[in-house]
């Protein structure tokens, strides 16, 4: 028995989380690749190490050899190979634990900057903080603890590469699962998620018990349990919407507190056309048409916001402020197509969404200068 042999085998598969047959595994390809260097390859090798006991023995044309006359360069050989087959391993069992979890959130310390990018320890991984996954203006020192959601894993040469976001939605359903016991327990249940990072969320939710009241359950008492997410999505808004079955009852719920006079549903287009009283106009479209672009994104539909007299006019369908679901494409002449792509990234995805956006908060847009924000506030203003 191979005492010392065995003592290793145990010490890596409990410090690596290395499956034993693994290792032997590689082990074993080692020794072999040492006894060529030592007999050549013109000759019959096989190389076999017993689990339970450690032994190693070496075969050559069937017959035993022992392992001390490999030399020690081929011993050296074998150490190199050995430790190469462990880190590759290693490296395996560290992808398979973090593509498992996938969708969770993780937490770790800034370990460096890298072109804008962050790049955080997570103690036997490194993550990868990309600056399109942070949110806008956020800044991390160096020692700082974050948290974010794992949004993907990639092998490398070395440790797997793990992604790291805290602008995707599913980060804030996270945080709502780690808050609000309610919803990790399933009682109250997150239907749908609508999230402009940085500036406003909006969250549909129900309860699968009548007693427990689902908005109230995820506000928290005084407000303690939303303050939490707020807190750490900086300041981001969160509306929590009460999802419901009737797209009436769920479009009133997710443009609340507007108040809404009339609806007028197209179910083939998945259109609702909504009148709201003149005071209230401003508070359902929100800033810059934020709160009626994440409510037809939480809904799905389309939805045009008119107040009561536009209403009554008779070039009413004119007047409407259209804003449709950001998947729904629109052109401007001049404009290339990244920057099209990237004012729809940044939630402007039609005319109306511009209609009321300043050259201040255009020149924020990646690719957007001042002449050029000045071009597209004319274009608007010209076909509008």
């Amino acid at each position: 028995m191979d005492t010392e042999l065995l003592s290793a085998l145990d010490y890596i598969q409990r410090e690596k989380g290395i499956e034993r047959a693994v290792i032997i595994s590689a082990i074993e390809i080692a020794l072999l690749s040492a006894a060529r260097k030592r007999f050549g390859n013109n000759v019959d090798l096989q190389v076999t190490i017993a689990p339970n006991t450690g032994v190693i023995v070496v075969l050559k044309d069937s017959e035993e050899v022992q392992s001390a006359s490999f030399g020690r360069i081929a011993a050296q050989t074998a150490k190199q190979i050995i430790t190469q087959k462990i880190r590759e391993a290693e490296s395996e069992v560290l992808f398979e634990n973090y593509q498992k979890r996938i969708g969770d959130i993780t937490n770790g310390i800034v370990h460096r900057f890298e072109r804008g990018n962050v790049i955080v320890d997570l103690g036997k991984a490194e993550g990868v903080l990309f600056h399109r996954e942070m949110l806008p203006n956020e800044k991390f020192k160096q020692g700082e603890r974050v948290h974010a959601l794992i949004l993907d894993v990639k092998k490398t040469n070395r440790v797997p590469q793990i992604i790291l976001s805290r602008t995707n939605p599913g980060f804030v359903k996270r945080l709502f699962e780690l808050e609000v016991p309610e919803i990790y327990e399933g009682i109250v249940e997150i239907k749908d998620i609508a999230r402009l990072a940085g500036e406003r969320t909006k969250v549909a939710v129900c309860s699968k018990e009548e007693k427990v009241d689902c908005v109230g359950a995820c506000v928290g008492v005084r407000g303690s349990r939303i303050k939490n997410i707020v807190r750490e999505l900086q300041s981001e808004k969160v509306d929590i919407v009460r999802w419901s079955e009737d797209i009436v009852e769920y479009v009133k719920a997710a443009l609340s507190p507007a108040k809404i006079l009339q609806t007028d549903i197209n179910l083939e287009e998945k259109r609702i056309d909504i009148v709201v009283d003149p005071e209230y106009l401003s508070v359902a479209i929100g800033k810059h048409g934020q709160n009626v672009r994440l409510a037809s994104k939480l809904l799905n539909w389309s939805i045009n916001v008119c107040n009561r007299k536009q209403a009554g006019h008779e070039q009413r369908k004119n007047d409407l402020l259209e804003l449709v679901v950001p998947q729904e494409k629109f052109q401007l002449s001049g404009i290339g197509d990244k920057i099209m792509q990237a004012l729809i990234t940044q939630g402007y995805n039609n005319l109306s969404a511009l209609s009321e956006v300043s050259v201040e908060d255009l020149i924020k847009v990646k690719g957007v200068g001042k002449k050029r924000a000045e071009q597209i506030i004319a274009q608007v203003k010209e076909t509008l």
